[in-house]
């Protein structure tokens, strides 16, 4: 006699819960994930900053992939690509072109999905990112030897786990499952399972997913007892987290496992909690489902009384699921910030097509002013080349100038020895001489030379004046180990008027044998160059010289000076010297010349 009764009881949930129920069965609720994500795309739209318009599109294809709604997923990425294009920003390319072709792999699209891969591949600028996306390129060539499929999986997750990729560890994991599903391999598939659950952990839908995946397989190994450890794991994951939807839907499979087992108390238990949070949580579409496995439980048993008090439950409490039941408000709402984000992407597009031709409309703006700087550019350059020519003729003029004091001692010394007639001593001097003033010729139109040709130039020089005053000084001449004398550049004849000065108003004034050091060393990115004397110093030599001497060393170190500052100044060096008196006891000078490290041009 229940049975009108519960026709009728099942005809008014029918009409009472159809819109509803409709609504739910052609859309399920918008997950909270994607409306936060959907949510702050909207807001970067309004910023307008494409970086973050295009990464929040990432994001929401990333919660649409989650929720396996692939197409939408797939949509996203394409408009975060072509943002990441048009900004030729290759690295942020090449992830979304990997993100694609995962999309399109998941959809069995295998051409698209080689061809993303590829291009991800070459767009890459890292080594890491070129090989995963070459491995899975190569991966999907190979589809159906799986064996080399496998392959190239582990070599891929090597290298995710190198990089910390979690996710992607987890989606490596889980594609060597479904090979080894596909070898009828469920063992090998439940260990792959389990590799991806330590790397799934803070990623719950895919964590979640993966106990599924497990529980199944138990239960396709009739494996009961652990199915339903795993199940109840996962529900307790679910409820730390607040997913009803999660804890409903296992509810109501470990109740279909407890059927297969013939639990039944268990299993009708589980079934009025998955009622009870349903009912509590305003799923109506999942209330119902568990009503009616529970009224078909009890009508299959013949407890129609049952059966007729769960449907006398469910309509008495029926407008309050309705009202607590939020899918078709969620769904209105994200519906609404759907056609807000298309109408800010129009506006945007629109703007991006204003500012273009503004853009276009000031370039042409900008060539005329472009073509005047130009022109005022030339005639700038112009002057700044005849003041760098002026330099160099000044320059030239200086590095020509040539030292009379030392010309008319030179030709006074051969005229000593001759009338010493000391013949052999005349012409070994002239000998050197005429080397000497050889290769200053030579040198004479550089501004610099190899530390090799300086330091030869130099010897001669000072070979020369030991030959006038032998009894006076000895010389030394130091090279540190770590400057390449072949290699390294130096001013050309900077050092040799401090050479001069040491000889002829220091060392030729001692009553004993002096001694000059001439020493480069290399300090840090600079060649420091000093010339030590102990000859009488600056002071007594100032005491001793007379009016054109004085005059003819001012000229030497002007000279000198001058040459080091247009040498800085059309090379755009900080090259420096100093001079300095020892201090008593000792006596003598140091010149010290710091000049920037320059290797010779290969």
């Amino acid at each position: 006699m229940y049975r009108p009764i519960l026709r009728l009881f099942l005809l008014l949930t029918a009409l009472l819960a159809a819109p509803l129920l409709q609504a739910q069965e052609a859309k399920k609720e918008t997950p909270a994930e994607i409306k936060k994500a959907a949510g702050n795309l909207e807001k970067a739209l309004i910023e307008n900053d494409d970086y973050k318009i295009a990464h929040n599109y990432e994001l929401l294809a990333q919660e649409f992939a989650d929720k396996d709604d692939l197409p939408q997923a797939g949509k996203n990425l394409l408009k975060a690509l072509d943002i990441y294009t048009r900004a030729k920003d290759a690295d942020r390319r090449a992830r979304v072109l990997r993100s694609i072709a995962k999309i399109q792999e998941r959809q069995k699209q295998w051409g698209p999905a080689l061809q993303s891969y590829k291009s991800a591949a070459e767009s890459a600028t890292g080594n890491a990112l070129k090989t995963l996306n070459n491995n899975d390129y190569n991966r999907l060539r190979s589809r159906g030897n799986l064996v080399i499929e496998a392959r190239y999986l582990d070599h891929n997750i090597q290298l995710l786990k190198k990089g910390n990729n979690k996710r992607e560890v987890t989606d490596a994991y889980v594609q060597l499952a479904l090979l080894n599903l596909k070898q009828a391999d469920s063992s090998n598939a439940l260990e792959q399972y389990r590799r991806a659950l330590p790397y799934a952990a803070n990623l719950p839908g895919r964590e979640f997913k993966i106990y599924g995946e497990i529980a199944k397989l138990y239960v396709s190994g009739k494996r009961y007892d652990e199915a339903v450890q795993i199940v109840k794991r996962l529900l307790a994951k679910a409820a730390a987290v607040n997913d009803t939807d999660t804890q409903v839907a296992q509810q109501q499979y470990l109740a279909g496992i407890y059927f297969e087992t013939g639990d039944t108390d268990n299993a009708v238990s589980t079934l009025k909690e998955a009622y009870r949070l349903a009912e509590a949580n305003g799923k109506t579409f999942d209330a119902r489902e568990s009503l009616l496995k529970l009224a078909d439980y009890y009508k299959s048993n013949g407890a129609d009384t049952t059966s007729l008090a769960l449907y006398e439950g469910f309509l008495k409490n029926l407008d309050r699921i309705i009202l607590s039941d939020k899918s078709l408000t969620d769904a209105k709402t994200f519906k609404v910030t759907e056609e807000r984000i298309r109408t800010l992407e129009n506006e945007k597009k629109l703007k991006d097509e204003l500012i273009s031709r503004k853009n276009l409309f000031s370039y042409f703006l900008l060539v005329a002013t472009v073509v005047l700087l130009f022109l005022l550019g030339f005639i700038v350059k112009a002057l700044r080349s005849i003041k760098t020519k002026n330099k160099e003729i000044a320059l030239q003029s200086l590095r020509l100038e040539m030292n009379p004091h030392f010309l008319f001692n030179s030709l006074n010394s051969v005229n000593q020895f001759i009338a010493q007639n000391n013949e052999l001593a005349a012409n070994k001097y002239l000998t050197s001489y005429s080397n000497l003033m050889r290769n200053t010729m030579e040198n004479s139109n550089k501004d610099f030379i190899t530390l090799a040709n300086e330091t030869e130039n130099l010897t001669k020089y000072l070979e020369l004046e030991y030959l006038r005053f032998k009894d006076k000084f000895a010389f030394e001449i130091h090279v540190d180990e770590k400057l390449d004398p072949d290699a390294v550049w130096v001013p050309n004849m900077v050092l040799q008027p401090h050479l001069e000065n040491a000889i002829w108003h220091g060392l030729r004034y001692r009553e004993t044998k002096g001694l000059l050091k001439l020493a480069f060393s290399l300090e840090g990115k600079n060649v420091r160059i000093t010339i030590d004397d102990n000859g009488i110093g600056i002071t007594k030599s100032n005491e001793l010289k007379t009016h054109n001497q004085k005059a003819h060393q001012s000229r030497g170190m002007n000279n000198t000076g001058e040459r080091m500052t247009l040498l800085n100044e059309l090379y755009k060096m900080n090259m420096t010297f100093s001079v300095d008196e020892k201090l008593p006891p000792e006596s003598g000078t140091v010149v010290t010349v710091t000049i920037p490290l320059i290797h010779k041009p290969q």
